[in-house]
């Protein structure tokens, strides 16, 4: 389907909206009716908005799909320069140069307008006038303000506030959708009908295309098919896979999101097929681009490499602008409502398959005072409004329902050697290097791993609690309480987690009991989302984090602000949810040989020694489900204290968040599993497991 036939009725009866807007806003750019410093914001403003005129109707006419490849090279980098690092100083999308150009007040506003009026680039690509026409309209309402006399910042805000509860229902409602509905094309037609090797198509999607998406896509095409098969088919049968582990009956669902970085569509391609032949179709969602849709440090969909993260994090909190009881309540109504009217397409929804990737260099955001933030009153607001979204979701989604599976690749930012001066083609080697080996970590032996684990968990359900400590600087001195097991026979607190929902295989995990878990959770380097945290500290009382701190910024208090936003999610506190012990030693062997280890994400890095989440159990909104372990036991510690609460109060049950965070084996001295009399069983000794049955993962470690 061509994209400008995909809005079509919708685009006809706003048509006229847009061109009288569109008019208007070229005037604006030769007036001299707003007084500087203003009149210069609207002019850029008004000067963007024409761009994106242009570039919809190359888009709308092809020209997108045929244009040499310099040409959209040339559009995209136009698109988005003005917010590139080297540009980024005198951009209004700074709110530290907004703040200066235009004032606190004024500038904090208009710098928040200017990042929603960049998500005109996405709109235009997928041709929805109407998200285009309701923020020129907006623009000019504003502009207007300011032809009089200049008006008050709090009648600015006033307008802010009413345009995104207004078109709430209209922004949220199609996010809603855009989750659900299969028949939403965009991105799989790009897919499924492109020529992949034909790079061209990356440009079709309105994200920015790096050297990273462009480079990843050359690759993959460079990749023999039975690669490119493997690659797809353990990604959509560790999917399959965890329907049957979990007891969970896939035949009833009819649709799978795929979540993925752009360059990766030569595997996206293969997997779809592979998925339409389980009987599921593909939902392709872009991640978020209104900022009511946004969660702060998170994406979810699919997207590019940003064109600068730290626009990024500036904007991570532009919801301050509008967040209020009021907003959220409306917010809430518009959910259900938009979840009533695609119900049928939520019940068919089997779950979310996602495809992370690794590499990239850490991020050291700066934090700036003249950015949006939330008040203590609105991180509550937005902890307690998340909370409420799961409760709704789950309603039309039932957690004990759905499943998932997450697995990762490299991206070629991680062949530059940081340990020594590399050429681009040593650069590209050790890429591939790297992209072999984790294929190969992707599909370990999967019958061995499961026997050695399970003599693991053995040891483990014999202890009333596990003690883990950290080696050499590593302060970690924790104890973790376990449930008690009524019956050994049948009933186990750790699951035996191989190669099913996460990729790769490796661990045993549990959801601890938070009576007598105490004691402090360290670890050196540990990437989390976006962020490096450096020095990452947790102390627990009976299981609920009491203190927190990172060594990110001079200002220690900057470094508790980041641990808060982005681990704890705007919460006071949050419960140990999960401990694991990580068994994938190979890949642990491939992060040393490489010295990529502070560049591997969570989900690999969690098979890399013992891990903890906190947040919500890995059983959340399932935990009356039974669930069982290769061997027939049941796995009983699927609830803790506070996830009990469901049965009273689900406010006060969820977090809505589950952030894991691990500590690798060289940070690692001892894990003991204690039994009541207090003796012990040791599993890991000096970082190295010492359990009789379990010594061969000692063996990539040599």
């Amino acid at each position: 389907m061509n994209v400008c036939d995909r809005f079509k009725e919708e685009n006809e009866s706003v048509m006229e909206r847009y061109q009288l807007s569109m008019e208007r806003l070229q005037a604006i750019q030769s007036e001299e009716t707003v007084e500087e410093p203003y009149r210069s914001y609207f002019r850029k403003m008004a000067s963007f908005i024409g761009m994106i005129g242009d570039y919809r109707e190359m888009v709308a006419g092809g020209l997108a799909e045929n244009a040499p490849l310099k040409e959209l090279k040339d559009w995209n980098h136009r698109l988005y320069e003005d917010i590139l690092p080297e540009n980024y100083e005198t951009s209004y999308g700074n709110p530290q140069y907004a703040v200066s150009a235009l004032g606190e007040e004024y500038g904090q506003l208009l710098s928040y307008l200017y990042k929603e009026i960049r998500g005109d680039i996405i709109f235009a690509a997928e041709n929805r006038l109407t998200d285009i026409t309701i923020l020129n309209e907006t623009l000019i309402e504003i502009y207007n303000m300011f032809e009089d006399t200049v008006p008050s910042a709090a009648s600015i805000k006033d307008v802010l506030y009413w345009f995104v509860s207004d078109y709430c229902d209209y922004t949220v409602a199609y996010r809603i959708r855009e989750g659900v509905d299969p028949t939403l094309t965009f991105a799989k037609d790009i897919i499924l009908d492109s020529d992949l090797s034909d790079l061209r198509y990356l440009y079709r999607f309105g994200d920015y295309i790096s050297e990273s998406e462009l480079l990843v896509a050359q690759f993959m095409n460079s990749l023999p098919e039975e690669t490119v098969r493997l690659m797809a088919d353990t990604y959509t049968e560790g999917y399959r896979k965890g329907f049957e582990v979990m007891g969970r009956d896939l035949s009833k669902k009819s649709a799978v999101q795929i979540r993925y970085e752009l360059g990766f569509e030569r595997m996206v391609k293969a997997a779809i097929v592979n998925f339409r032949e389980m009987g599921l179709d593909t939902i392709l969602c872009r991640s978020a681009v209104w900022s009511v849709n946004q969660k702060a440090g998170k994406k979810v969909g699919y997207y590019g490499t940003p064109a600068n993260r730290q626009f990024e994090y500036d904007h991570r909190y532009d919801e301050a602008i509008y967040l209020n009881k009021a907003f959220t309540d409306r917010k809430a109504s518009v959910l259900r409502v938009a979840y009533e009217q695609y119900k049928k397409e939520a019940a068919a929804y089997a779950g979310p398959a996602v495809i992370e990737t690794f590499g990239q260099e850490g991020f050291q955001p700066v934090n700036k005072p003249e950015a949006n933030r939330l008040d203590a009153k609105q991180e509550k607001l937005s902890a307690r409004a998340a909370n409420e979204t799961a409760v709704i979701t789950n309603e039309y989604m039932p957690g004990d329902e759905t499943s998932f599976t997450i697995i990762a690749f490299p991206v070629p930012e991680i062949g530059r050697d940081s340990r020594s001066d590399s050429s681009p083609e040593q650069a590209r080697e050790r890429y591939e290097k790297i992209f072999e080996e984790t294929i190969a970590i992707n599909t370990l032996d999967y019958e061995k791993y499961k026997t050695i684990q399970q003599t693991i968990i053995d040891a483990l359900d014999e202890a009333d609690y596990v003690e883990v400590k950290g080696k050499g600087d590593n302060r970690t001195d924790l104890r973790v309480s376990l449930h008690e097991l009524g019956n050994r026979e049948k009933e186990t607190n750790f699951e035996n987690c191989v190669a099913d929902v996460n990729i790769p295989l490796g661990e045993v995990f549990t959801s601890p009991k938070l009576s007598k878990t105490e004691g402090t959770l360290f670890v050196g380097t540990v990437y989390i989302g976006d962020f490096q945290f450096k020095n990452l500290s947790m102390t627990f009382e009976d299981g609920m984090i009491k203190e927190y701190a990172c060594d990110n910024f001079e200002n220690p208090e900057e470094g508790k602000a980041l641990v808060k936003q982005m681990i704890l999610k705007n919460h006071d506190t949050l419960p140990m949810g999960e401990f694991a012990i990580g068994t994938n030693t190979t890949a642990y062997a491939m992060a040393g040989k490489y010295g990529i280890l502070d560049r591997l994400p969570i989900l690999i890095v969690e098979k890399m020694g013992p891990h903890f989440a906190v947040g919500d159990t890995c059983y959340s909104w399932a935990e009356d489900s039974a669930v069982y372990n290769p061997n027939g036991k049941e796995i009983i510690a699927r609830d803790n204290e506070i996830s009990i609460l469901r049965k009273e109060d689900l406010s006060k049950a969820y977090f809505s968040c589950h952030t894991d965070i691990t500590i690798p084996y060289s940070e690692l001295d001892t894990i003991d599993a204690v039994r009541a009399d207090g003796s012990r069983i040791s599993i890991i000794a000096d970082g190295r497991f010492v359990l009789p049955g379990v010594e061969e993962l000692n063996v990539p470690l040599d």
